[in-house]
């Protein structure tokens, strides 16, 4: 058994000769196929090529073997809406309208499973405007068809603000991300409609029945029903790529997994069960679902990910368009701390850490710093990296450099074209810029090797004032705040030419905007 899955993955790496190779018509294709796979909660340390050792990743590995490795690169934000909303439109959060996670309460009962299942006017998240400008609007400009699969999290049925109507051609998916916690739902989307599953009402957090017995494989069999949606998700995908033989195309697969709650495939779960050996139970007393082995099924998710990473290549190899598709792997923010999920044991973040109020939700590197590889055959360099500073909402820029099209006058990236290229000429940034109006208030600036970080904006305790060099002290345990008052000051009138005032009143920081930061 362990033999077996173990090889699984790692043959979907071969080449397949089953297809001939693409026509004269499409080999000639100038614009690259572009996929942009996001993974959900994915620490920086959870892939064995940033040195993960328990859990296996051969194919997300292979990626980055095939292509360029970034260890420098940042999400725009430390959890998934205001992440989403940047990558998708270049900008970061002192201007952008999304800034943190936003339920948009304000229709009812919102984080009621059972009420959204009813009516779907409770789903989704607060939407974006709908003269929005997102990426994949702007590659239709040059002729591109772009689908998705995945979260959304930026909007709401009976909307403007959904994938169909912000320029995708195509959705399957979760429109809502609280929905989006479990993975057997009851319905997901196809492009506006919903399209119910054969699975039953389990709302996500529902709690380990009093009086079972927690090492009962059956008491747990609430929690794995019929359809998997990432199962789903996955073939919708491969369809959609085999129609796209004569136009490039953009795909987004902007997959839930790992992010709680634990739930995968049980063959992978007996793998890591044989592999870790027993451990103690989670009943569900940090929230989503139960799971009598939350390590392995933890470390399962990340690998029936991966394989399906290696699945993704083969099927591009088999209709012949590998060899013209740009694949950028990253994750949206850190690990959790919540759900079972064991960050510490994995050493999820590699030298960030990993508890409460160093990852996700956080703006310190383990929040914030994220893995991302990218693989463009005949154009990147195998087996190349890179410790350039980049930062998701980077990829507005940089597509628009790939295909030619103008990037909008009010993005705040930069193009790493030249880096992926190995060209001369690449433009650093100043600095990198967060705000994140949730855990209290925090702020966020990096310039070069320095950080400046500060916490409690938003609570009643006093605000921190920390300065981080990153060459000398990546956990940020070493606040230097005092010996470098010329720092502290450059950071200051960054913030200064770089915040707005958000448009929404959840997303304000009060410290801020009193003018109590100077």
């Amino acid at each position: 058994m362990k033999s077996t899955l173990y090889l699984l993955p790692v043959l979907f790496l071969l080449p397949l000769s089953c297809k001939e190779q693409k026509t004269e018509e499409t080999s000639a294709t100038v614009k690259p196929n572009i996929i942009y796979i996001l993974a959900d909660d994915l620490g920086y340390g959870e892939l064995g090529v940033y040195g993960q050792e328990k859990i296996e990743t051969p194919n997300i590995d292979a990626l980055a073997h095939n292509g360029m490795l970034f260890t420098q690169h940042y999400t725009s934000a430390p959890v998934c809406a205001p992440a989403r909303y940047m990558l998708l439109t270049g900008k970061h959060s002192g201007h952008a309208f999304i800034r943190g996670n936003d339920e948009w309460g304000v229709r009812g009962d919102v984080w009621n499973y059972r009420a959204m299942a009813k009516d779907s006017t409770l789903e989704g998240q607060r939407p974006i405007p709908s003269n929005t400008v997102l990426l994949p609007q702007k590659l239709k400009e040059q002729g591109y068809t772009t689908g998705m699969v995945g979260k959304w999290g930026l909007g709401a049925p009976h909307t403007a603000s959904i994938p169909t109507k912000m320029g995708f051609d195509f959705f399957y998916g979760y429109n809502c991300q609280r929905q989006a916690h479990t993975y057997y739902p009851l319905h997901l989307y196809h492009n506006e409609n919903r399209v119910h599953l054969q699975n039953d009402t389990i709302a996500p957090s529902t709690k380990f029945p009093d009086g079972t017995d927690p090492n009962d494989p059956e008491s747990y069999a609430d929690y794995t029903l019929t359809d998997y949606a990432p199962d789903l998700m996955f073939e919708q995908m491969v369809n959609f790529i085999s129609d796209q033989q004569k136009n490039p195309f953009f795909f987004y697969w902007a997959t839930p997994i790992p992010h709680n709650a634990i739930q995968a495939p049980q063959r992978w779960v007996d793998y890591y069960k044989e592999k870790f050996g027993p451990e103690e139970p989670y009943l569900g007393d940090k929230g989503y679902f139960p799971h009598q082995n939350p390590r392995a099924g933890y470390a399962a998710m990340i690998s029936y990910l991966d394989e399906n990473v290696g699945k993704l290549i083969a099927h591009l190899k088999k209709e012949g368009l590998y060899e013209n598709t740009l694949i950028v792997f990253s994750s949206d923010n850190g690990v959790t701390f919540t759900g079972g999920t064991d960050g510490e044991f994995f050493n999820s973040s590699g030298p960030f850490g990993e508890e409460r109020g160093k990852g996700k939700g956080f703006v310190y590197e383990g929040g914030i710093r994220v893995p991302m590889i990218a693989s463009w055959p005949g154009h990147i360099k195998p087996g190349t990296q890179t410790d350039h500073i980049s930062v998701q909402y980077d990829l507005m820029a940089t597509l628009s450099d790939i295909v030619g099209v103008e990037k909008p006058a009010d993005t705040d990236g930069i193009s790493f074209l030249p880096t992926l290229l190995q060209q001369e000429g690449q433009q650093p940034h100043d600095f990198l810029y967060w705000e994140f109006p949730e855990y209290g208030g925090q702020v966020a600036i990096r310039m070069n090797e320095w950080k400046v970080v500060r916490q409690h904006l938003k609570d009643d305790e006093d605000p921190t004032l920390e300065l981080y060099n990153l060459k000398t002290d990546l956990a940020e345990t070493n606040n230097v705040a005092e010996e470098h008052p010329e720092i502290l000051e450059r950071a200051a009138a960054i913030f200064e030419a770089e915040h707005i005032n958000a448009e929404t009143e959840r997303f304000r920081i009060p410290k801020i905007e009193r003018g109590l930061l100077k």
